[in-house]
């Protein structure tokens, strides 16, 4: 039998800015995929896991800076190479990284990167995401022992192998993003690259010279000590997921640890950090 999903078709108003926190919101409930669309996003939940009050506590939806409304279709079964191929457009960041699906052409990028688009997480379509490519392709990361925390499709810690990183350990919560990541590291013919199933837990006895942690505000927070711990003196560590606002609680956090600000990048109102030890 096929799984039954529910796909909500999201209107937002402005929708550069507001898409971006939208699938943000959504992506902390068992919404698994979202489509860009003209308009605003599309998101889709098995309807196994739907319950009456799955959009309680989305900001946006009563934020007086947006306008945001929606309807929901039930959908029998979910093609998402086709709804992909419909939606997705290659990603170039800099002139120097493109990130495309398979059914897109090579380019001659010098950082060609594959990635199966099945959600939009990862894919570089996400502001964090192009961010932390953005901080990856200034540094000279060759020989540098590296952590990609909370790692989604593994993008960046491909791109960090491409650029002469080793060893990668790539570490994600969920298993979607645990299963997927092995299969775009083989895609990307990343040898480099151990992928775990996980949290912070994991990180206990290791030691990296680079922690890349694309993931959120809160859980930032939570396990900062922890990758503190396995930071090695002179590391590098590159931080993204949250809003400018958030900014003085992420940076008192790294400054109490005794992490040196390094830089800021920053696109509509997310931004990335770059730290070092």
């Amino acid at each position: 039998m096929s799984n039954i999903y529910l796909g909500y078709h999201f209107t937002i108003e402005p929708k550069e800015s507001g898409a971006e926190i939208l699938v943000a919101e959504l992506g902390e409930k068992p919404f698994e995929s979202f489509v860009e669309t003209d308009f605003g996003v599309t998101a889709y939940v098995q309807k196994s896991l739907w319950t009456a009050d799955i959009l309680d506590d989305i900001y946006i939806l009563d934020s007086p800076e947006f306008t945001v409304s929606y309807k929901i279709e039930e959908i029998e079964q979910v093609n998402w190479n086709e709804e992909w191929e419909k939606n997705f457009e290659p990603i170039d960041v800099d002139g120097k990284c493109h990130v495309r699906a398979p059914f897109h052409p090579k380019t001659d990028a010098e950082f060609d990167i594959v990635i199966e688009p099945k959600m939009s997480f990862g894919t570089g379509h996400h502001e964090t995401t192009h961010m932390m490519i953005q901080h990856l392709l200034e540094m000279d990361v060759k020989g540098m022992k590296t952590l990609d925390m909370g790692c989604g499709t593994a993008i960046l810690a491909i791109l960090a192998e491409m650029k002469g990183a080793q060893p990668i350990d790539a570490i994600d919560i969920d298993n979607w993003c645990y299963l997927n990541s092995i299969e775009n590291a083989e895609r990307n013919h990343c040898t480099h690259i151990s992928v775990y199933e996980g949290d912070a837990a994991l990180l206990t006895g290791k030691n990296y010279d680079l922690i890349i942690a694309n993931i959120n505000r809160n859980i930032l927070l939570n396990d900062m000590q922890a990758y503190v711990d396995c930071l090695n003196k002179g590391g590098q560590l590159l931080l993204s997921g949250f809003y400018e606002e958030d900014i003085p609680a992420i940076d008192a956090c790294c400054t109490e640890k005794g992490l040196t600000y390094v830089k800021k990048f920053q696109r509509n109102n997310w931004v990335s950090l770059k730290y070092s030890n």
